[in-house]
C-alpha cells in the first residue's frame, strides 16, 4: 500500500498540471504592449455599454467597508495604490467610452478618439449584450477583436470581459462570450469570463427573469439573483452590497466589481509595475 501511494505522488508531481505560481500567457505580450504607452499611469478606462456606464459597477469600491474577505482587500490595496482616483467613478458617459445602449460597431467606430482624449495605461472591454439582437456571432467577434487591437496599437493593456447571459438570447449570448474567449487567447489579452461565473455561481436560477423573481418586476434590480428582472443587467440588490460570498453569487454589479478588481490588480502585479 505504502508503494503505491508513493507512486501515485510520484504521478501527480510529475503531471502537467497548471501550477499557482506559473505565469499566464498573457504576460510576455502585455509587457511588450505597455512598453509603447506614453501616457499617465494609473489611468484605467471602462469600455462598454449600460452595464459599464452604471455606477453600481467599480464605482462602490472606491470607499469599501473595513472589513472586506482578505482576498478582495489584498486586490484593492494593489488598485488602490496604483490607479487614479477619477477612474473610479469620474470616467463615465460617451466621451469617457460607456453609454447605454451602445455595441461592439460604436466602439470601433470611436475607440481612437477616445484612446486619444484618455490614452489609458490599461482598459477594460465589454461590449455585446446590445449586438445580440442585431448581429452575428461572426461580425461581432471581428468588431470586438478591432476595438481590442486598436487599444494594443496605442500601448493600451486590454482587460476583455464576456458578457453576462441573457433572457431570450440564452444560446447567442453562450456563442458571444466564447467568441471573446478567442478574441483573448488569440491576442493574448487577461480575461475576466463574467459569462461563465454567473453560471457557475447561479447555474439554474441566474435569470431573474424567471417566474420565481416575478414581484420584483417593478424594482428589477433588488431580484435575488445574479441578473435583474429585467433579464439584461446585472442585479443590485440592497440586501446584498457587501462583498461577502453570498452578496457574490446574489448582486451581478458586485460580482462584475470583484472580478474586474481582481483582474486589474493581476495585471498591476504582473505587467504594469513588475520590473
Amino acid at each position: 500500500m505504502r508503494q503505491l501511494l508513493l507512486a501515485a505522488i510520484a504521478m501527480l508531481a510529475c503531471s502537467p498540471m497548471v501550477r499557482a505560481d506559473e505565469v499566464p500567457a498573457w504576460v510576455k505580450p502585455m509587457k511588450e504592449v505597455r512598453a509603447k504607452f506614453t501616457g499617465k499611469p494609473g489611468s484605467l478606462a471602462l469600455f462598454g455599454d449600460s452595464i459599464s456606464v452604471s455606477k453600481a459597477f467599480w464605482a462602490p469600491l472606491a470607499s469599501p467597508p473595513k472589513d472586506l474577505p482578505a482576498d478582495i482587500a489584498k486586490s484593492h490595496d494593489v488598485v488602490k495604490k496604483h490607479m487614479l482616483d477619477e477612474c473610479w467613478s469620474k470616467w463615465r458617459g460617451g466621451e469617457f467610452g460607456n453609454e447605454g445602449g451602445q455595441t461592439a460597431r460604436w466602439a470601433d467606430e470611436n475607440v481612437e478618439k477616445w484612446l486619444k482624449k484618455l490614452n489609458p495605461e490599461c482598459a477594460v472591454v465589454m461590449f455585446g449584450t446590445n449586438d445580440l439582437g442585431g448581429v452575428d456571432a461572426k461580425t461581432y467577434q471581428k468588431q470586438l477583436r478591432s476595438v481590442v487591437e486598436k487599444c494594443l496599437k496605442n500601448g493600451t493593456v486590454v482587460i476583455l470581459t464576456t458578457i453576462p447571459p441573457r433572457a431570450g438570447q440564452d444560446e447567442k449570448s453562450k456563442t458571444f462570450a466564447e467568441a471573446a474567449r478567442k478574441i483573448a487567447s488569440d491576442l493574448k489579452v487577461p480575461l475576466i469570463d463574467y459569462h461563465a461565473e454567473i453560471r457557475k455561481r447561479r447555474p439554474d436560477d441566474w435569470n431573474g427573469a424567471l417566474p420565481q423573481f416575478k414581484e420584483f418586476a417593478k424594482n428589477p434590480y433588488e431580484a435575488p439573483t445574479l441578473i435583474s428582472a429585467d433579464g439584461v443587467h446585472p442585479s443590485y440588490p440592497a440586501k446584498f452590497r457587501d462583498y461577502s460570498a453570498d452578496s457574490l453569487k446574489t448582486n451581478g454589479y458586485q460580482l462584475r466589481s470583484v472580478l474586474t478588481l481582481h483582474a486589474y490588480a493581476d495585471v498591476i502585479r504582473q505587467v504594469l509595475t513588475a520590473k
